[in-house]
Order: structure tokens, then sequence, then C-alpha cells
């Protein structure tokens, strides 16, 4: 096992050795591939918790929910201690991680919000698939909001705002930009589309913070966030990669530079990398880059787990020093496209044939290349990945929720709250504005109707005929001030802001 004082983390083992990651090298970032079923899971499982030993606190998404075993000490077997001594490690001692559950959804962890604000408009335009023009829409809106102090924490804000801006697109237009009803619309459909997949669950209070996933427990080991998101990497994709990449934004604005430090303050695991890259602008993957490159000098290695290099953008798979490279096939002319320039990324190794090795690694085998105490990548070899000391495979329903009870965020984020924001300060101004103009035509109803009383009895049928007139007309104005408050409900949702 890796301890306080060694400063190392051991991924595996050969004939020639022990394989270890350098903990002061890990801020220079990594990459795990391979494809499904070739041992991934389990790599990141001895990486995370080595980490924790560290100190260091680390986050990894659980898509496929088999991840949560980490909490748990495992079951020792003979065949593990076999492999721990072929690997160098001697003698297992069952061990599990400090963990903290997280979900979007709150159902198998502690609920996950963002506030609209925190999240920006750029990964908003990001989330719901904006194109150029709606993104500046995006844009303004966000000004309009600061400018006037309003807040935007959930959705209903960011509905209300697009209401209100569609409603003075006079006078918003001379001094923000221009803004077209269409582009409302298309928000007004996006945000839809992402009520219907859950979003609502993301954007609200009381929101995360940077800190909750900073922790260490009493023994001074870092916490395993896991963030539970079968259901969200299922239903929204986007929201997935969207919540890692604003993380990693947190990360990289709120911490302070610490050089080169002996080991990294945080570790974050991008599983299922692909999606952070597909269909994104390249202006934001140019920011991701610029934001990868520059980050490890604030303390945080950034981990890349997907199926083939060939996911990551070039301009960023050059930045990832650290490289565990898990079985492909190469059953088509794609996949061998594939291995070839996988084998291509790591640095050559006379004694081994990258390429074929790739094709015929077993499970739990591994093509590794670390970097040494210079900062060089070294030569490709053939790793046999050590065995986990946490259990493989979920823990129990009854287990996890005992572990999210226990939780120093216990209760913190279990009831949302509702402050006044943007939503309520404009529905207090269309119900006043509402207010005053009834109060304005309700005079003038009753000059005309005492005018018309005043009238001879000669005209009665007229009188009447004017007074059914006017009752219509004030029916009609009644009804037209309930369908307004209702149209004002439908717009800017219920009174109790759902």
């Amino acid at each position: 096992m890796p301890d306080g004082h060694s400063q190392t983390l051991l991924i595996g083992g050969n004939a020639h050795g022990s394989v270890s990651l350098m903990a002061r090298m890990a801020n220079r970032h990594g990459l795990v591939a391979g494809a499904t079923g070739t041992g991934k899971t389990i790599t990141l499982q001895i990486m995370a918790q080595a980490f924790s030993d560290l100190g260091v606190p680390v986050l990894v998404p659980d898509i496929k929910g088999d991840f949560s075993g980490i909490a748990k000490p495992g079951v020792l077997s003979d065949k593990l201690q076999q492999r721990a001594d072929k690997v160098g490690l001697g003698p297992l001692s069952a061990l599990g991680a400090p963990t903290v559950f997280w979900d979007v959804h709150g159902e198998h962890g502690h609920p996950l919000r963002l506030t609209i604000s925190d999240f920006g408009p750029v990964m908003l335009a990001r989330l719901l698939n904006l194109n150029e023009t709606q993104s500046g829409v995006l844009q303004i809106l966000f000004r309009v909001a600061d400018d006037n102090g309003w807040l935007l924490l959930d959705l209903k804000d960011l509905r209300a705002m697009l209401t209100h801006i569609n409603e003075q697109r006079a006078e918003i237009g001379p001094r923000y930009g221009n803004v077209s009803a269409a582009s409302i619309g298309a928000i007004q459909r996006a945000l839809l589309n992402l009520d219907n997949q859950g979003g609502e669950k993301l954007f609200g209070e009381p929101a995360v913070t940077l800190e909750d996933f900073l922790q260490t427990d009493a023994q001074g080991r870092g916490v395993v966030n896991i963030l539970h998101a079968a259901r969200l990497y299922r239903d929204s994709p986007l929201a997935y990669s969207s919540i890692l990449l604003w993380l990693l934004s947190e990360l990289f604005e709120q911490l302070p530079e610490v050089g080169d430090a002996d080991k990294p303050r945080f570790v974050l695991f991008f599983d299922e990398a692909h999606l952070l890259f597909a269909d994104t602008p390249k202006s934001l993957v140019d920011r991701i880059e610029q934001v990868v490159r520059l980050i490890r000098s604030k303390g945080v290695g950034v981990y890349f787990v997907t199926q083939s290099p060939l996911d990551v953008p070039e301009s960023i798979l050059g930045q990832l020093g650290n490289r565990v490279q898990h079985a492909l096939r190469a059953f088509t002319p794609r996949d061998q496209k594939a291995v070839r320039s996988a084998a291509q990324t790591f640095r050559s190794n006379p004694e081994l044939n990258t390429e074929q090795a790739i094709t015929e690694l077993a499970v739990g085998e591994a093509l590794v290349s670390l970097l040494d105490e210079k900062g060089v990548p070294t030569p490709v070899q053939r790793v046999l990945i050590r065995p986990p000391v946490s259990q493989m495979g979920p823990i129990s329903d009854q287990e996890r929720s005992e572990i999210i009870s226990t939780s120093v965020l216990a209760g913190v984020y279990d009831r949302e709250l509702d402050r006044e924001s943007a939503y309520e300060i404009l529905q207090a101004q269309a119900e006043k504005a509402l207010s005053e103009e009834t109060a304005k035509t309700r005079p003038q109803e009753q000059a005309r109707a005492a005018s018309k009383a005043r009238k001879p009895a000669a005209r009665a049928t007229s009188t009447w005929t004017d007074m059914a007139s006017s009752l219509g007309r004030s029916a009609a104005r009644a009804f037209g001030t309930q369908l307004g408050r209702q149209i004002l409900r439908g717009v800017l949702g219920s009174l109790k802001g759902r």
C-alpha cells in the first residue's frame, strides 16, 4: 500500500519490478484507456484509493454503478494475494476509503446542485446546445440580470428573464444588442427539453461549494467523492460532462498557485472523456486545453478515462504524461487504426511490440508509461495491475444509505431553498403593473356608469343596451385580469415557484 512517506502510487509490476507513479508528477495529468471489460474500473479504484492514502481528495464519476465498493474493505482471497506478491506489494490489508456520494437527482447521494449564475452562460449554452446567435442572447440575459442585481439561481429564473427580455426587446436592443423572438423561442424550447431530462434537479440552492470536494478525514486521508451518474449519463450526457467541466473551471479559478508540490491537492477523473469534446465548439475546446495546461500549477491532476486515446484532442493528449492503456480490440480497419494510434502515443520500448501487445493484453493487464523524476515519460512496459484492497463491485443500498446518513454533509443539501431571485422580482413587478392598470381603469368605468344613469327614461331601451354592453365589457375586463394572472403563472411558474 502507498503511505504518506513513500509519496508513490503503486500501479502494478512485471518481471523487472514494480511500476509506480511519483506523487509529485501526478499533477502532470494522465490517461486511462481501454475497451469495455478490460479492467479500467479496477485501475481507477486502485489509483483513487492510492491518492486517498496520500491525503489527496479525488472525484470519480460512477457511470455503471460499480465503483461504490471503494468505500468498504474488500474480501482478500488467496488469488488476490498471489497477484499482490507478483507485483511486489506484499501482504494485503483490507481497507475502504473515506467516501462521499453525490447525485444530481438526490437518490444515491447528497443532492448536487449548482446555480445558474455559477454555471455561467458559456457552459449553459453548451448544455442547451445553442448556436452562436442564441448563445449571444444568453450572454445578454446574464448581463441584464447582473446590471439589475437579479440573482439567477434556477431554471424558473432563467425562464422569467427570457420573458422579460422578449417583452423589453425594443429597450434592450440599443444598449445590449438586438434580441430576436426566434432566438428566445429556441432557448425556451431547449429549456423544455432539459426539463424533460430532469435538468431542474441540477440547478438551485443550496449549491455545492468547491470546499465540499476538498475534504480529508480524521486520519488525513483524502475523501473519494463519487458522482453517481448512471441516470444522469443515460438521460443527459451533456449535463454529465458539463458538471465535470464546471468543477474543472472552479478548481482553476479558485485554487491558489502551489508550484511544484510534493503531491497534488486534488485529482479529477473524467470518465467517458469523449463526451467532453463531442460537438463542443472549438473556442471551448481551446479553453479546456488552456485550463488543462495551466491547472497543474494549482496542484490539480486531471485524468481522462475513455476507450481510445483518439477520443481526446491531440492538443490535450500531448499534455497527459502518465498513461495506462488496457486492451483494445482490432476487428475492423477502424479498430486497427485506433490500435496503431494508441501505440504511437507511447515512448517506444525496443523490447516490446506495443501495437501487438495492445490487442493481446488480458483483463487486469495494461501498457504503462509514467513520468520519471525529471518529468520525462518512461519507455512503455507491459504491467500486471495491482489488486485493490477495497471491495470490487458495488456496495448494497443499505450500506450506501448508512454512509450518506453519517457523512459530514448529511442534511446540508437535503432541503432545497428558494430565496428571492429574478423570478420573484419580475413576478412582483408584473403583479404591480397589473394592479396599477386595474386601479386606473376602475374610476373611468364608474364615471361612464353614472353618466348612463342620468339618461332620459324615453331612452330606456338604449339604456338597457348600454348597461348590457358595459356589463359585458366589465366581465370581459375581469376575465382578462384573471386570464392575465393565469398567463403570468404559466410563463413564470406557479406562485410557489414551481
